[in-house]
């Protein structure tokens, strides 16, 4: 199995883990308060993680330029405003339903993909993404009677339209950070990844911190208070972006995050187990069509 499959199952699930316990911090933080503490409480452990690749396992530190700065600068600052939109999502509806949303990801990375790195994808590939989004798309009418009708308007109402929007700057986000990698040049793909991550999350930090001290000082108090349950949101959020990054380097941006819509499992048994809510048949059938999307992306 090649290491990018593994590295980005690691990533999906560490991405649950920190979309869970981000939600559960919305009922003491606003939006931006939630939003922030995977930046400004993952930035610390994102220089460790450079300091130990550099100073203990032995790599080198690649050389920086323009290139990686100016899509490091994209990147970031889309990630930033996907993740408002996402949290802002889990308060509509609930946390599977709006994780799944955000989920189109896929088909539009891929467009992004194509526009700025010329990278194309397979037949096969590209029939495995729509299974996904397919299944994505009757999670989104689950608790609706199923009809072409309500199909067009759950994918067209508010709730869809932000999860969508979210989607499509994360998209451009993974594309920008795969750009920003690669600008680097070595020395591997590791190091690339960890470069990437701490230079990111510092400029996401210092970006959120000045938003909130020009619009919203209240909330720089709240999120200090709830250190404890934010440095988890940013240790799980740093190494989920860790796997991401690699992943990212490794391979074009939608098939990583194809295969990474196999976190919706990891959510549906979040949303069940943790959050007690409850998961109907379509909403159970569209996430076995997403992992048969997976599967076909694996093997064809």
């Amino acid at each position: 199995m090649e290491a990018w499959i593994v590295i980005t199952v690691a990533a999906a699930f560490l991405q649950n883990l920190r979309s869970a316990l981000q939600k559960h911090l919305r009922s003491s933080l606003g939006t931006t308060g939630a939003s922030f503490v995977r930046f400004g409480y993952g930035f610390p452990i994102a220089a460790v993680y450079v300091f130990v690749l550099q100073y203990v396992v032995g790599f080198a530190l690649p050389n920086l330029n323009g290139a990686f700065a100016f899509w490091a600068v994209v990147g970031g600052l889309a990630q930033i405003f996907a993740t408002i939109l996402l949290v802002h999502l889990f308060s509509l509806r609930n946390f599977a339903v709006g994780t799944a949303y955000s989920k189109t990801e896929p088909v539009q990375a891929a467009l992004f993909g194509l526009i700025i790195l010329g990278e194309r994808l397979t037949p096969g590939a590209v029939g495995a993404i729509i299974v996904g989004v397919f299944g994505v798309m009757l999670i989104s009418v689950a608790r609706t009677p199923l009809s072409w009708a309500n199909l067009v308007r759950a994918m067209t109402g508010q709730t869809a339209l932000i999860g969508i929007a979210s989607g499509a700057i994360f998209g451009i986000s993974a594309v920008a950070y795969r750009s920003a990698s690669l600008a680097l040049g070595g020395p591997n793909a590791i190091m690339q990844a960890a470069v990437t991550l701490a230079c990111v999350t510092a400029f996401q930090t210092v970006f959120m911190l000045a938003w909130m001290v020009l619009r919203d000082r209240a909330e720089i108090g709240k999120v200090a208070r709830s250190w404890r349950s934010s440095s988890l949101v940013g240790l799980a959020g740093v190494l989920g972006s860790a796997c991401w990054f690699t992943a990212m380097t490794l391979q074009q941006v939608a098939y990583v995050r194809a295969l990474g819509q196999i976190e919706l499992v990891f959510t549906f048994a979040a949303s069940v187990f943790l959050f007690r809510e409850r998961i109907n048949r379509l909403e159970l059938a569209g996430c076995l069509l997403i992992v048969t999307g997976v599967v076909l992306l694996l093997f064809l």
